[in-house]
């Protein structure tokens, strides 16, 4: 696409009542959820650029430097979200550093289908989710000791929407995010993500990843105890709960057979769950 392109943005379709996890929600105090709305707008749109089927990797990778280059105010048109959220940062003082972050992620799902191993799909989640619990806190003014809990509730819950997502990121964009020497120690292949339904050796996959998720949401629980903003207290708590109901059901369920997805019973218990959370 051509710089003077009106705008770089495809956007899918797909909002954020489409997560697994509440994005800006009443919550969040009143006069910071338009900022919360700004930074997921922006992911979102750069997201669907790196997600597209049809996109060749190089115009995929323009797309998002032309977004990057008015997030940091180096052009002034082509990318609407990128230009909102610049206005957001300023008026916050927040960091561009985590939206550029993000940036680098979607860039690597542009070229990059496959991953090594556990440590590699980490790194990949440093860039992918952790700038996104990163950001909400500095919009908080919160301290930065919050961090590695906040990076772990990051890193599970997009291993966790990567699991459920497995199959329909092979048929679509022939990527794959799990580990190749996962797959490979349990004698399955990434083939095998397209069959209708898991094979052994891929449900020992699955639960292996589950079991790193685990740990993550163990680290995860912290974070709410460390919130000082009451508000955001319980927002923590809520999508501490979620991403712990979520890798439940994606212990009984079977992403390949249907859709694995948290349902209204677990946003209540989620939400019942954070109000010790509450003084």
């Amino acid at each position: 696409m051509s710089a003077a392109a009106e705008s770089v943005e495809t956007w899918s379709g797909k909002d954020r009542g489409d997560e697994n996890f509440p994005v800006g929600s009443l919550l969040i105090a009143a006069h910071l959820r338009p900022h919360v709305h700004a930074f997921y707008a922006f992911a979102r749109n750069a997201d669907d650029i790196a997600d597209s089927a049809t996109l060749p990797a190089a115009e995929k990778i323009a797309r998002l430097d032309a977004m990057e280059a008015v997030l940091l105010g180096r052009r002034d048109a082509g990318s609407p979200s990128a230009a909102r959220l610049r206005a957001s940062l300023a008026q916050t003082g927040v960091t561009a550093q985590h939206s550029c972050d993000l940036l680098a992620a979607f860039r690597r799902d542009a070229t990059q289908l496959r991953y090594r191993d556990w440590d590699d799909l980490l790194d990949y989640c440093r860039y992918s989710a952790m700038p996104v619990g990163r950001h909400v806190l500095d919009l908080h003014g919160e301290a930065r000791d919050t961090w590695p809990a906040s990076d772990a509730l990051c890193a599970a819950l997009q291993v966790e929407n990567h699991l459920q997502d497995c199959a329909r990121d092979l048929a679509a964009l022939d990527r794959c995010y799990l580990p190749a020497d996962l797959l490979a120690g349990a004698g399955a292949d990434v083939a095998d993500l397209a069959a209708p339904a898991a094979s052994p050796g891929l449900r020992r996959v699955l639960d292996s990843l589950l079991d790193r998720c685990d740990a993550l949401n163990a680290r995860a629980a912290a974070l709410p105890r460390r919130t000082r903003d009451r508000r955001l207290r319980l927002e923590t708590a809520v999508i501490v709960g979620l991403s712990r109901r979520l890798a439940r059901r994606l212990r009984r369920g079977d992403p390949l057979a249907t859709r694995v997805r948290l349902r209204k019973g677990d946003a209540v218990g989620a939400v019942l769950g954070a109000l010790r959370f509450l003084p």
